[in-house]
Order: C-alpha cells, then structure tokens, then sequence
C-alpha cells in the first residue's frame, strides 16, 4: 500500500525543475564523496523580515526524516547556511546527529554559518570552506542583544556609580530596562554556549591531541569564537584564513576533488552549483527552511506548513 507521500507524487506527477535541479546536484556530490548528504538551507537572506528562519525544535522532525533511510556507515556530510537560532535546539540537534553517525560528520559551509549554526559546524571532524565562506562568532544573544554586551555595560554602570555616584540616576534608567535575574540569564547563556562548544570541539575535532594540548587548543578557539570584545559584533563574519590560524581543522572546498562527475568539473563546481540552486528555490519559492538528503527526501518549511517530500 503506498503511502502519504507516494500518493502525492503520483497526483502531482514529476518533479519540477527547480527540485529536480537540487536533487541532481545532491545525487552528485554523494557520488563525489561516497558519503551521505544533508543540506539545511534557510532563507534568512531572501526573506531577512520574516520569523522562523532560525535553527528551532521543528528542525529535528526535518532531520528524523532526512536520516531515515541512509546508510549511517557511510557517515555525514552536513552542508550549513544558517543565521543561527534557538540555543537549547541547536544542543539537542546536535546531539541527535552524533548519535546517528558517531564522530563521522563533516561540515560543508558554501556561503554562511552564524551563531549557533557555527556551533554545529564546531562539532564536526573538520569544516569545508570556500574563499567566500564564513563562520561567525558564538556568543549568545538575548533579543538580538550581545548577552556579553548586557554584561559589560552592566559592569561599566557598575563601576560609573562607584567612581561617581551622581551616575546612578543616568545609568538607573538603562539597567531598569532589564528584568530581575537577567544578568544571572545572560551570565548563564555565555557559560552554557562556552561548554557546548569545547565539549564538541574536545570530542571530535580535536579528540586525538594529548589531554593538556586539546584542553589548551579547544579553550583559545572558544576564547576568541565567544570573546565580544575580540569580534566585535555578533554580525561579523569571520573567513576559512582566520579561523585556521585559530587553529579549527579547516578544509579547502577548492582544494578537494578534481575529477568530472555529472557535468560537474570537481567537487567545488558541485556544492557551489547546489548553493544556487537553493538560493534561488528559497528566493522564488515560499519556503522559509528546507532540509534535505541525497536520496530525495526532504522537509520544506513554509509559514506555519511544513511539506514533506520523498523521492526513491
């Protein structure tokens, strides 16, 4: 008896080009790798005012289905455009993908990874970047404020008051914006952020260094992925050149396979090929967030609707 999705696709009949062009593309690049493939595209570019195109909860119903069906063996390449999201989703997606492929997961970035979205990409045994890709920095936000910011102009008020005490009527009406134990919040979600990214970065990346030398090489690259004062701004982005001087185990998207596969010239020509042809389904469809594998099953995210598809 066929089900759900067997029926709507002998309703709707074949694939339209602009999924067919993404599951091709897909297909080739498992070729490339052997691997499985999973791409996590949202639109946060093409619809910059539109809710829910950050990493959240529903993503791992995406993700159950994605996995189903692979061959968990062959591992996981993970390919990453994100602008980050929820905090305590990206902590359980992550821990949902480790316990289906192990420490075999690679991260592909063709374009963009921010916020928690490099998060999941430090949890990886190595990232795959290009020279227009970026990473960004890791420190938690609160309503699109810098937990780290809220900190240290709560400190520089602080230390204002001590130094001259006719500051506080000034700096009281800044800090009387903020809600009782948010500072605690703040504090907390810097910590939390902190643990999670050395944790993964400790159990993968760099689990075969000695114990003092990956403790010391896992706490510098956190120090400065989460360090506010040393980004900057949450917004900055941050390429393959610098985060290998970090020390992160990057990759050259440039740099892997050369040979011809599917009209594809090397591996680069494919994930870039695949990049814009979701850049372009995410600008002219009405989709918010789309997940998806090599074998044609995918979850599109739509305001509200999420619209499964199969493909055997």
């Amino acid at each position: 008896m066929p089900n759900w999705m067997e029926v709507s696709r002998e309703i709707n009949g074949t694939i339209p080009p602009i999924h067919a062009v993404r599951n091709k593309y897909l297909q080739i690049m498992h070729k490339y790798t052997g691997r499985n493939i999973i791409a996590y595209y949202s639109a946060f570019l093409q619809k910059p005012n539109l809710n829910q195109t950050g990493i959240d909860d529903n993503d791992k119903n995406a993700f159950m289905q994605a996995v189903h069906g692979l061959d968990r063996s062959k591992g996981l390449d993970l390919i990453l455009h994100t602008p980050g999201g929820n905090l305590a989703a990206t902590e359980s997606l992550v821990i949902y993908l480790k316990q289906m492929f192990g420490n075999d997961i690679r991260a592909f970035v063709p374009q963009i990874a921010m916020s928690a979205g490099t998060m999941i990409a430090l949890a990886a045994k190595e990232i795959v970047m290009g020279k227009q890709s970026n990473l960004g920095p890791i420190d938690p936000q609160f309503g699109g404020i810098s937990c780290a910011g809220i900190i240290e102009e709560f400190n520089t008020a602080v230390n204002a008051v001590k130094i001259n005490p006719a500051s506080a009527a000034m700096w009281g009406m800044i800090i009387q914006k903020y809600h009782p134990t948010f500072i605690g919040e703040c504090d907390k979600a810097i910590k939390w952020a902190e643990k999670m990214a050395k944790d993964w970065l400790a159990a993968n990346m760099f689990h075969s260094l000695t114990p003092k030398k990956r403790t010391k090489t896992v706490d510098s690259i956190v120090e400065k992925l989460s360090s506010h004062t040393e980004t900057f701004s949450h917004q900055r982005h941050i390429h393959m050149e610098e985060l290998s001087k970090l020390g992160l185990k990057i990759v050259a998207l440039e740099e892997l396979d050369s040979k011809k596969i599917g009209g594809c010239t090397d591996l680069q020509d494919c994930v870039l090929t695949l990049h814009h042809a979701y850049m372009q389904c995410l600008s002219v469809l009405n989709i918010r967030k789309i997940i998806e594998n090599h074998i044609g099953s995918n979850m599109a995210m739509l305001a509200g609707v999420q619209v499964p598809n199969q493909k055997k």
